[in-house]
């Protein structure tokens, strides 16, 4: 089934060019009256790139979909436009007052600053606890999981001596789960973290249940025993060369980033990365909007 989103987002192109449907909201297409309506907050660097990434995989789901991208603060991003944020992303005024079937947040490069210097720390905290009254499940990427664990569980922040980034193979905690349904036992999924979880402080700080994991790099996916919170320590939605952008981003940087971990082929950075987690990230979103957003 189609997603819709605001007219003229670059999105619509360039993902109809992978013969994915994306329409836009003046275009009376969907059939049904249910149509479930998903809030996205974007709090990556590459706004454009992480809408594409995002609703691909929103677009497998063969529920229809609304999309509203959400902007929290008024900060002017590096790497976006100021008439792209002001044309396709709503502030949080805009929609205090709606309810919505499901919501995103994502990742942001934020896993060394200390929460309370984070310019728009209010503003998230305002709008995790908003959730919990105004949408039926939230799913959070990466560096919001460490942002929500706070402030919804006052759960510690862990930081890591060394950056954990690459590719990882994980290993299913619980098989019966329909937040992993069709899921291999031993899959792959792409990290690019400061952040981390320990397991025994999971279980002392919260009521989370650990359904995956791997060796190298730690929890992977969790979720509350309510259903309404999900957690995804990773990556699912990355592209093939996104970590490949953020290592050559990091040395022009002068950061003297190491390598991801198993991503290059032959740790040879002009070989081209292979995307071997695409189809786990597509399950997840697909249960995770079948079973959780559409029927919780």
């Amino acid at each position: 089934m189609p997603v819709r989103v605001s007219n003229e987002l670059p999105a619509i192109k360039i993902l109809q060019q992978e013969n994915i449907h994306i329409f836009k909201k003046t275009q009376d297409i969907f059939q049904s009256s249910r149509v479930l309506k998903i809030l996205i907050l974007n709090l990556m660097p590459k706004k454009i790139d992480t809408e594409n990434q995002f609703l691909r995989l929103l677009s497998y789901s063969p529920l229809q979909i609304d999309v509203q991208l959400l902007r929290i603060d008024n900060h002017i991003p590096k790497n976006t436009s100021i008439e792209h944020m002001k044309n396709f992303y709503c502030t949080f005024s805009d929609i205090q007052n709606q309810n919505f079937d499901g919501l995103i947040v994502t990742g942001a490069p934020l896993g060394l600053i200390d929460f309370h210097h984070i310019t728009f720390w209010p503003q998230i905290t305002q709008l995790c606890y908003w959730a919990k009254t105004h949408i039926t499940s939230i799913l959070f990427i990466c560096w919001s999981v460490q942002a929500a664990l706070k402030i919804l569980y006052n759960f510690p922040r862990f930081v890591r001596k060394k950056k954990l980034v690459g590719i990882y193979q994980h290993k299913l905690i619980k098989v019966n789960t329909h937040l992993t349904t069709g899921f291999d036992k031993i899959f792959t999924a792409p990290h690019s973290r400061f952040s981390d979880f320990p397991k025994h402080f999971i279980h002392q700080y919260t009521d989370l249940e650990i359904l995956a994991e791997s060796d190298d790099a730690g929890v992977y996916l969790l979720i509350s025993k309510n259903h309404q919170l999900i957690f995804v320590t990773g990556h699912p939605e990355y592209d093939a060369n996104t970590l490949a952008q953020e290592y050559y981003r990091d040395l022009r940087q002068g950061l003297h980033p190491s390598l991801p971990d198993h991503y290059f082929p032959n740790n040879n950075t002009h070989h081209i990365p292979q995307i071997t987690w695409r189809k786990h990230a597509y399950l997840l979103f697909n249960n995770w909007i079948h079973y959780y957003v559409s029927n919780p």
